[in-house]
């Protein structure tokens, strides 16, 4: 604002005010001053004034000339660095104000939230740090140097939450030894993460994560490119961002599992099948193939990853973990663990209050075996007429209840479910493994056909010293590896 007074002795006069040039308009008022109540650059110039009074107006002389200068104020530019308008609780945010048009040096700097003063300083940074939901709101600032003061800064919304939790995903999770498996994090706010992969590793009553990249990597995908036994077990993710790096909470707990019987414990179910009516009684234990010890049993559900045969859901005799009356909660996947990082098969169950269950094989059936799929009904103990189906496509009607497949191939391997006039069942894979054989049977076979040849001596020969050099021992096939990790230093309870 700016004030210009014309000053008169005695009283009953008028006032005129003129800009730059005496012979345009005045500006006429009753008051001996001239209030400018917003100054522009365009208000500069030469001021003159003079007074007047009666009818017709005896005026005054002029007044001296009096030179006003208006110049643009400074514009103050807030910034924020990093340029994230959403902050994570934890994070640290600096708001920095910089003065345009202007003298670099000298200013004071008025800091302001929704539009109260917040803080008065010489520093041009404001630093939040660690942010919280309170930090939340529209920050601006403004320059301030001896009597005059910049234009207030364009406000800048700055929004803390607690921020995502991230979230992992296996693809695939059952695993065929060669497969390809992707193991994703996804983040749903906000951007400028990096990505870090951590193998869980189990421990009695923990999970330490041991990291599978340093640094972490700037894609939200991560590769076990081929997946083998040693791959499977569990695996989280996090996010940071920022220097020093702000780390979010791990993701929850994902598994890749396989259902081959592997390991050096293998998890068998009994009865041997997938899918289990409620309120019936169900076994799992966990067979040990070379007396090791600290094996337990685990459970993965809709609602979370338990540890252990706990008493609250079964009883437990020795090894053998007995559910007395199985619900619909208990579905889920199950298998066994070490403290030392080694990890069994793994089985799938389905538990349902419907009338009607697909008996098929708990665990991967091998190319070639005879593959027996029975669709059983809760009460009815005879022989039901039934549908059965692959992938959501009809396969073939059995007034048996029973679809047999005499030699199972890689091309059973799918979806399988079937239908009778009780219901339907739900759905379960049937897992087809390649067949194995073993090298030494082929020279076994050969040396047996060409004895039963009288017409090929000189071969008989020949193949009975291949045999006998060779030798005509069978081998065994071989287990993987265990897989054993060490501890990392990040805990977390069950």
């Amino acid at each position: 604002m700016m004030m210009l007074s014309c000053t008169v002795e005695s009283s009953g006069w008028r006032f005129y005010w003129y800009r730059d040039r005496l012979d345009s308009t005045p500006v006429t008022t009753t008051e001996h001053s001239y209030k400018l109540s917003s100054v522009r650059v365009s208000d500069g110039g030469q001021y003159w004034c003079r007074a007047g009074r009666g009818k017709p107006p005896y005026h005054t002389l002029y007044s001296d000339a009096v030179r006003i200068n208006v110049t643009e104020r400074p514009e103050a530019v807030l910034t924020l660095l990093p340029n994230w308008t959403q902050i994570f609780t934890g994070e640290t945010v600096t708001l920095r104000c910089v003065i345009l048009g202007g003298e670099d040096t000298g200013w004071e700097y008025r800091w302001n939230r929704n539009n109260y003063k917040l803080y008065y300083v010489k520093e041009p940074v404001y630093i939040i740090s660690p942010a919280n939901t309170s930090h939340s709101g529209s920050y601006s600032c403004q320059g301030v140097k001896e009597n005059k003061s910049s234009k207030l800064s364009e406000p800048v919304q700055l929004t803390v939450s607690n921020g995502p939790r991230p979230v992992l995903s296996v693809s695939p999770q059952w695993l065929n030894p060669g497969d390809s498996v992707t193991l994703r994090c996804e983040v749903k706010e906000s951007t400028g993460w990096r990505f870090f992969w951590y193998r869980v590793v189990p421990s009695d009553k923990f999970y330490s994560y041991e990291p599978l990249s340093g640094y972490g990597t700037t894609e939200d995908s991560y590769p076990l490119n081929p997946a083998g036994y040693n791959h499977i077990g569990g695996y989280v993710c996090r996010v940071g961002r920022g220097d020093p790096v702000y780390y979010k909470d791990y993701s929850e707990p994902q598994f890749l599992w396989s259902g081959d019987l592997q390991a050096v414990v293998s998890l068998t179910v009994n009865p041997n099948r997938t899918q289990h009516f409620t309120s019936k009684s169900v076994s799992l234990s966990c067979e040990n193939k070379d007396n090791s010890t600290g094996w337990s049993l685990m459970r993965y559900t809709e609602k979370r990853l338990e540890y252990g045969c706990s008493s609250n859901w079964t009883t437990i005799l020795g090894s053998i973990c007995t559910f007395k009356y199985i619900q619909r909660e208990d579905s889920g996947v199950y298998w066994c663990e070490s403290g030392s990082g080694e990890y069994s098969n793994a089985v799938n169950l389905t538990v349902t209050d419907g009338n009607v269950i697909l008996e098929n094989p708990a665990h991967p059936v091998t190319e070639g075996d005879e593959v027996t799929l029975v669709c059983k009904h809760r009460t009815t103990r005879s022989n039901v007429t039934a549908d059965f189906y692959k992938d959501g496509i009809f396969i073939t009607n059995e007034t048996t209840g029973e679809m047999s497949i005499s030699a199972v191939s890689k091309s059973d391997e799918g979806f399988y479910k079937c239908k009778t006039n009780q219901g339907e069942s739900p759905g379960s894979w049937v897992t087809v493994r390649g067949s194995l054989v073993s090298v030494s049977l082929v020279p076994r076979m050969l040396c047996g056909l060409l004895v039963m040849s009288p017409y090929l001596l000189v071969s008989i020969m020949l193949m009975v010293k291949y045999c006998r050099t060779t030798g005509l021992h069978s081998t065994t096939e071989s287990r993987p590896d265990q897989f054993q990790y060490d501890n990392g230093q990040n805990e977390s309870t069950l």
